[in-house]
Parts: structure tokens; sequence; C-alpha cells
């Protein structure tokens, strides 16, 4: 079993900074990929970000590539999104999530684990 626990978001100004961070519990948290998605009202959670236990890290959507980076601390248990240059459309609630599958990093199905999100506004 695996609890996550995001923290960091918050409102800011479009062109602004925010790092999230998402704090887990249980010994095996190095052994998971880790997953950023987000969720916009009246919308899809869609993918933001993954990375995998030896800090490899999926390719990024082309709405963040450039702007959001995501990495981990395994000593920590601690998995970060640095969101730079943030523009309005990026509102949304981000959650973390935790897959111990080896499927498709891009599907939210494979991952077990979800936080309970983070609210994230940018205000233009």
């Amino acid at each position: 079993q695996v609890q996550l626990v995001e923290s960091g978001g918050g409102l800011v100004q479009a062109g602004g900074s925010l790092r999230l961070s998402c704090a887990a519990s249980g010994r095996t948290f190095a052994t998971f990929r880790m997953g950023w998605f987000r969720q916009a009202p009246g919308k899809e959670r869609e993918f933001v970000a993954s990375i995998n236990w030896g800090g490899g890290v999926t390719p990024y959507p082309d709405s963040v590539k450039g702007r959001f980076t995501i990495s981990r601390d395994n000593a920590k248990n601690t998995v970060y999104l640095q969101m730079n240059s943030l523009k309005p459309e990026d509102t949304a609630v981000y959650y973390c999530a935790a897959s111990s599958g080896t499927g498709s990093a891009f599907s939210r199905r494979e991952y077990a684990y979800w936080g309970q999100g983070t609210q994230v506004t940018v205000s233009s």
C-alpha cells in the first residue's frame, strides 16, 4: 500500500513558477513509477509527467514540454514537479500517482495509487 500527499499548489501569475511535491509512504517507493496528472474543470484527467524508479523520464506532452520538469528523491520518498513559465491554461488540480506496473506511463489506468490533488491556479 502506498499513500501519496501532494503539496505546493497555489495561486500564481502567468509567467511564474511553482514546485509541487508528493510525499509517499511505504518502504517500496523506490520501486514505483511515479506520475503527475492534472484535471481542469469539465475536462478529462490528463498526463503531465512520469519518472521511473531509476530516474528515467517519459517524454513530456507538448503542452508542458520545456516548462515542466519531474524529479524524484528516493531517499526522501518524494517526487517533484517543477513548473516554470506557467500559463492560465495550466490551471487544474494536479494529482500525484504511483504505478508498480509495466504498461504505458501515459495511461492513468496504470496507476493504482493516487493522491488527493493540489490546486494550481494561474492568473492572467
